[in-house]
């Protein structure tokens, strides 16, 4: 094993290190801020940047989704003063927690939900999205216009998500990509806006020949087009059914650039064409020329003349080309191609704002517009100018997530303190709208839940085997004693009820016997993004065109006659099993999301998306109390393993109770504490019956107070 630090020594040289606050920003951003906080007219002075401390806490949660380890807290304070904070960013940006993090981001946005239907596949595809750097535009294209199998073709899975509701749809597209809450216009002109009934059934027009298909035998669900639109004018019991007709597609929103302005398209331009003179394609095995090139000459031989045995290859060379399997399959739509290509047009303003809007919120505290998802005439963006700036930079980069947010992140605006606590409410608000200070934010639920794991050492085991054992018991259902299957004479319950308590079973031994509010099922990307094959597909379709209900009905009689000449008489028996409980984690950034009512993440303000504008909530309440001061996790955080570096310190004859106190204090506060704070940790602990109860009642103490879930 390796010799355990000098903790004592570190300490004391990172306590010093991370005091420095030298900020080395030349962001752009930063000039055109002061500039418009001088025209707002509001007096006050900027709140002072942050020590290294502090955005080391800040940057790891926002970025990464958890607070820093001592080992990074440790790697952070050896970096040179000069440039730490942007290698820093540099860093995390290229972390794979960013995609984990940020894939968060956008499933509140986009209303992902795991278990919608082709949810985990879309989950998936869009983690690889974020993960693979691919452009924003290009990602809502294809979400917009996709159609598929759900699973198949993970794109589709947003669509589905809403059954492709034409009418659903179009409030989804102005709302979740422009920030324009056009919904009401469905059923009268909007009371604040300028948006119309016929507009809203314009952009519904767009969704209006997409179909959901399902076929009831094999539960397969496809989206794809029709020939006829279900959007008509004038709207249902409004006229006639035979005055009702078609309306054609038309995207109600201008598109006269960001502000007017149009250099950054210019620059977009630029970006993308060096992005293709670079790009480089490296490829396993040969490419599809390759490959026909190769069977030149065996084409040669059974074709008659040399012109003759170029053209066939030729032919044959366009022909494979149009092969579009996909298209095959499903019929493609047009008009949503259409209808993602103006949504995404860089001459649009509202879509780069929107999303701007969204990662300043995230990231600041409060957007430039608020709600988020809420832009129109009445709700002026505060400091205008520096909305639209970072929305011509977020373009002029290709619409790259990971420029936008280190635009933000390395500005001065991201690295102030808070306001003041002894100052008026109204002023509090005024400096944080104007961006003089940062407002005061709680970790979101995910984040929360993740620091907690990596401050408790949960993410793997930190008790040795058997350290932990103990005797759980559960009440299950059994087959009685010599009991026949009986046709129809099942007790209260159904040939499945076996198999079901087996599985709660299961899952109250991984929790110790508890209920589980804090455990989830995680989320494997890779596996849920491999392909089936096309044949699997096309079975599929047929399937559903050749079984009729009546078939269909009768397959399920038959199924349930069998199911009830299977029924077995059960009991209940009581049973007794020795666990060794030594509990691991995964974070919850992998979970399947939105988490079930009651879990830990839901308590802590983590939306169920099944709602426009349902957005994250950062209340107080006494659940949450509750969860922290009695969870399992908290409880389990707080417990010290004899395979976590804090154990050593604690026993045998080299006890060092100072250098533990200020290493709890590290890992989860990221700081040293105080000379009272330590005076009052030593003696927690020595009233403890010993050292280790001792400090699992001060990290209790620690992971419970404001400064462990709030950012400073």
């Amino acid at each position: 094993m390796k010799p355990l630090p000098n903790y004592r020594r570190l300490i004391g040289f990172v306590t010093l290190s991370l005091m420095a606050s030298a900020n080395v920003s030349a962001n752009e951003l930063d000039p055109l801020i002061a500039r418009e906080q001088q025209k707002s007219g509001v007096e006050s002075e900027s709140m002072p940047i942050v020590n290294d401390g502090i955005f080391l806490r800040r940057i790891y949660v926002d970025l990464n989704g958890r607070i820093p380890t001592e080992a990074d807290v440790m790697k952070f304070a050896k970096q040179p003063l000069a440039t730490r904070r942007a290698d820093l960013v540099d860093q995390l940006l290229q972390d794979e927690r960013f995609a984990d993090r940020w894939t968060l981001f956008f499933a509140d946005m986009l209303r992902l939900r795991s278990q919608a239907t082709g949810g985990a596949a879309l989950f998936a595809w869009v983690h690889q999205a974020v993960h693979s750097g691919m452009p924003y535009d290009e990602m809502c294209r294809k979400l917009i216009a996709t159609n598929g199998k759900a699973g198949r073709v993970p794109e589709s899975g947003f669509i589905l998500g809403d059954n492709a509701d034409p009418l659903v749809m179009a409030s989804v597209t102005s709302q979740v990509f422009l920030g324009v809450r056009m919904g009401c216009a469905q059923c009268h002109d909007h009371p604040f806006d300028t948006w119309k009934r016929r507009d809203f059934y314009d952009l519904a027009a767009f969704y209006g020949k997409t179909r959901r298909f399902e076929s009831q035998l094999t539960n397969v669900v496809i989206a794809t087009e029709d020939k006829q639109s279900t959007i008509l004018w004038p709207p249902e019991g409004e006229a006639p059914m035979e005055e009702r007709k078609a309306i054609p597609a038309r995207f109600p929103f201008p598109l006269d650039g960001i502000n007017g302005k149009s250099g950054y398209m210019t620059r977009l331009k630029k970006v993308r064409e060096q992005k293709s003179a670079a790009k480089v394609v490296v490829a396993s095995g040969p490419s599809l020329d390759d490959l026909l090139d190769s069977s030149s000459a065996k084409v040669a031989k059974t074709t008659s003349g040399r012109f003759g045995a170029e053209l066939a290859v030729a032919d044959a060379k366009q022909d494979i080309r149009k092969i579009d399997v996909q298209k095959g399959l499903y019929q493609p739509s047009e008009q949503r191609e259409q209808l993602a290509a103006a949504v995404t047009d860089p001459k649009n303003g509202l879509f780069p704002r929107a999303i701007v809007n969204r990662v300043w919120k995230t990231l600041i505290g409060r957007g430039f517009v608020e709600p988020v998802d809420d832009f129109r005439s009445d709700n002026p963006a505060a400091l205008a100018p520096v909305l639209d700036f970072l929305a011509e930079e977020f373009v002029a980069s290709d619409y790259d997530l990971r420029s936008l947010v280190k635009l933000i992140v390395t500005s001065d605006a991201y690295q102030r303190g808070h306001a003041p606590m002894d100052i008026e409410e109204p002023q509090r608000l005024r400096m944080e709208e104007h961006l003089f200070a940062t407002p005061v934010r709680r970790m979101i639920a995910e984040s929360l839940y993740d620091s907690i794991v990596m401050a408790g050492h949960l993410f793997e085991p930190k008790h040795s085997a058997g350290r932990n054992e103990k005797t759980i018991y559960e009440v299950v259902r059994v087959p009685k004693a010599g009991a026949a299957a009986v046709p129809g004479k099942a007790k209260d319950s159904n040939p499945q009820m076996a198999s079901m308590n087996a599985m709660a079973g299961a899952a109250m031994a991984s929790s110790g016997g508890e209920y589980g509010l804090e455990t989830a099922i995680e989320l494997d990307f890779t596996s849920l993004l491999k392909q089936q094959d096309a044949d699997d597909d096309e079975v599929a379709l047929d399937s559903m065109k050749a079984v009729s209900k009546e078939e269909i009905e009768a397959q399920r009689m038959m199924a349930m006659r069998a199911a009830r000449r299977d029924m077995t008489e059960y009991e209940e028996q009581k049973v007794a099993r020795k666990i060794d409980d030594n509990p691991v984690f995964t974070s919850s950034l992998r979970m399947q999301s939105p988490a079930p009512d009651g879990h830990f993440l839901r308590i802590f303000g983590q939306p169920n998306r099944t709602e426009l504008g349902d957005l994250r909530q950062d209340s107080a309440s006494m659940r949450q109390s509750l969860m922290m001061l009695n969870g399992r996790v908290t409880h389990e955080a707080s417990r010290v393993g004899d395979l976590e570096p804090m154990y050593k310190l604690l026993t045998g004859k080299t006890v060092d109770v100072d250098a533990a106190v200020k290493l709890a204090y590290l890992e989860i506060l990221t700081r040293r504490p105080r000379s009272e704070e330590l005076a009052e940790a030593k003696e927690m602990i020595g009233s403890a019956a010993n050292p280790l109860d001792g400090m699992a009642d001060l990290r209790w103490v620690l992971l419970n107070c404001h400064e462990f879930r709030f950012l400073p």
